[in-house]
């Protein structure tokens, strides 16, 4: 066995010290290593040799999902861990933000004097993520003793945010350290103006931008403003808002790219992603989420039901099933009247007819008993079947009578009516539904530019998406106008609910605290006040009370008088028979003349 240097094993009792320091909570420690690394620690831990990249992305994927989230790492190229743990960040299930990290130097950098190679991982783009890393210096020593300094990035602050800060040293010979500070400082607590990134655009009550910043601080407000700017007051960090693009919530793409909120986010153009962000499956696969700070609904709102065109109304006092069955009485009465009079067929059916309307017949042709009876039992029923249709009828005439209304799910699945809204973010939470009714609910689902949208409010062609927040408030797009909201009606039932959430990287450092934070606001009730708050000072009044209403709206109207309108169905059939009867007289004339002529 290859005796090991003094200076390594002092190295080995350094780490010893750390581990039992600052890993102790630690279920299981990583230790990833390209040389022998003598380590006598009761924690469990994972060995990994690291031989190429792929390799080592894969080993400590299986580590992280087994529970070993803190690395102990001493590598020749030690830039080769920050690539395979970004992999590991992003394809792994497990989600811990405060990893600690703890890079030691190698018998090659000791021997050399290079271990400063070490200090360059602080530039890598990855570390930048990473709170807790720890690098282990080799300092000027005696061949007696040996002295360590322990460096981390700076981290924190406005910039020059990877600069290497001295922490503590550590002599081999005492054993101790020489300030003895806590060495993993970047706990949260103050960032000290550190820039926080956050995407989003205008969707009210959530977010609200470009607004006058004499009245409204920095020009912006709403609910999901309003948290992240108490996350920032309460970690003293500095916002910085990322834009859209035009592109609204976005889409993440399997090449590891996107656009939009979610792209943002996901390629780290932007630290938080707010606006009305839902708990989507996919979205969690590859991001973090926070605690969800609102519930909300989603609904539609569709054209109302208009009143019945005229010429319906004298259909109505019977329903179909009502009328199948009177055409299926009117035949077998005229079936019965026929063999009481010897299977004559001469003017049984308009005799049927005008019995089951209550017209008085003339007594020629009903002098058997078999015919008498077979009328009178059509009498008794043509009279209860008069009266009952004369009842409805006036309850027809006057009280007003509408298209059923949309109410359910199945109302726009039975009447194909399409909705939408100018993204097609609404349907994340239903695409991966198996149920065929929610599957035909998607299908029906379009975008459109907001011009569109707005033009289409107003010639009832589809129905429009919108929120209903706990505080009774409304997220409702910019292109339904108070003058759009008379002929709208809000569904009774809601296409589902979701959870709003703040999404970040994954294993964002920044993802405890701020659900710390959303649980805090939920205690004090400052998110309802803030809904209500906002909805008061930002949101157009009458178009949130039209939606509110608009199921009551109809309800108000009081039983009328008998209008010329009521009555326009009866002339109207009225006058059909009158032109199909002048018709038939003229046929009948012109067929008699001819028949004449023959003879």
């Amino acid at each position: 066995m290859i005796p090991l240097p003094q200076a390594l094993t002092a190295l080995e009792i350094l780490l010893k010290i750390l581990i039992g320091q600052y890993l102790n909570s630690s279920y299981c420690i990583t230790i990833i290593s390209d040389e022998y690394l003598f380590l006598q620690s009761p924690k469990s831990f994972m060995y990994i040799y690291a031989s190429n990249n792929e390799t080592l992305t894969y080993q400590m994927l299986n580590a992280s999902e087994m529970g070993c989230s803190d690395y102990i790492v001493q590598l020749n190229e030690p830039n080769m861990f920050f690539v395979a743990y970004e992999n590991v960040a992003r394809m792994g299930n497990v989600r811990k933000g405060d990893r600690k990290i703890i890079m030691l130097p190698t018998f090659h950098h000791l021997i050399n004097g290079s271990s400063d190679v070490i200090l360059n991982v602080l530039s890598n783009r990855e570390a930048s993520f990473l709170a807790n890393i720890l690098l282990i210096m080799k300092a000027e020593s005696s061949p007696e003793c040996h002295i360590y300094d322990l460096v981390t990035h700076k981290f924190v602050g406005i910039e020059e945010n990877d600069k290497p800060v001295v922490l503590d040293s550590w002599n081999s010979c005492t054993e101790e350290f020489e300030k003895n500070v806590y060495l993993f400082p970047h706990n949260m607590s103050n960032v000290y103006g550190k820039i926080v990134k956050v995407t989003a655009f205008t969707y009210k009550p959530y977010v609200l931008l470009d607004l006058e910043p004499n009245i409204t601080p920095n020009g912006r407000d709403g609910l999901d403003i309003r948290i992240v700017e108490e996350f920032c007051r309460w970690i003293n960090c500095t916002i910085e808002m990322v834009g859209d693009d035009g592109r609204e919530w976005g889409e993440i793409y399997d090449n590891r790219t996107g656009i939009g909120i979610l792209g943002n986010v996901y390629e780290d153009r932007a630290d938080l992603g707010i606006t009305a962000l839902y708990s989507w499956y996919e979205e969690y696969i590859v991001m973090d989420f926070s605690t969800p700070y609102v519930r909300t609904g989603v609904t539609c709102v569709a054209p109302s039901p208009r009143l019945l065109a005229s010429w319906r109304m004298p259909l109505l006092p019977f329903n179909l099933y009502m009328w199948i069955c009177i055409f299926f009485t009117f035949i077998y009465a005229s079936l019965a009247l026929m063999i009481a009079k010897g299977f004559s067929t001469t003017d049984i059916f308009l005799t049927t007819f005008g019995i089951m309307i209550t017209q008085s017949q003339p007594e020629s042709g009903f002098s058997t008993w078999r015919t008498r009876s077979v009328i009178g039992w059509m009498m008794m029923t043509g009279l209860v079947l008069d009266n009952a249709y004369g009842g409805g009828l006036a309850s027809t005439f006057t009280v007003p009578r509408y298209e059923p209304s949309i109410d359910t799910i199945k109302d726009i699945v039975d009447r194909k009516l399409i909705w939408g809204a100018t993204h097609d973010a609404w349907t994340f939470s239903l695409i991966l539904s198996q149920e065929p009714l929610l599957k035909k609910l998607v299908k029906l689902f379009r975008t459109y530019p907001s011009e569109d949208l707005k033009r289409r409010s107003f010639n009832r062609s589809m129905a429009f998406s919108i929120e209903k927040l706990p505080g009774g408030t409304f997220a409702i797009g910019e292109y339904i106008t108070k003058e759009a909201t008379f002929d709208l009606t809000i569904m009774l039932e809601e296409y589902y609910f979701e959870q709003c959430i703040v999404m970040m990287r994954k294993n964002s450092f920044y993802t405890h605290k701020l659900s710390k934070l959303i649980g805090r606001l939920h205690e004090s009730g400052l998110l309802l006040a803030w809904e209500t708050q906002i909805a008061l000072q930002y949101l157009d009044y009458k178009v949130q009370l039209a939606v509110k209403l608009s199921r009551s709206k109809k309800d108000v109207e009081n039983i009328e008088p008998l209008a010329l309108r009521h009555v326009e169905g009866i002339f109207i059939i009225y006058g059909v028979g009158v032109v199909i009867s002048i018709i038939s007289f003229v046929i009948e004339i012109i067929q008699k003349k001819r028949n004449n002529k023959r003879r």
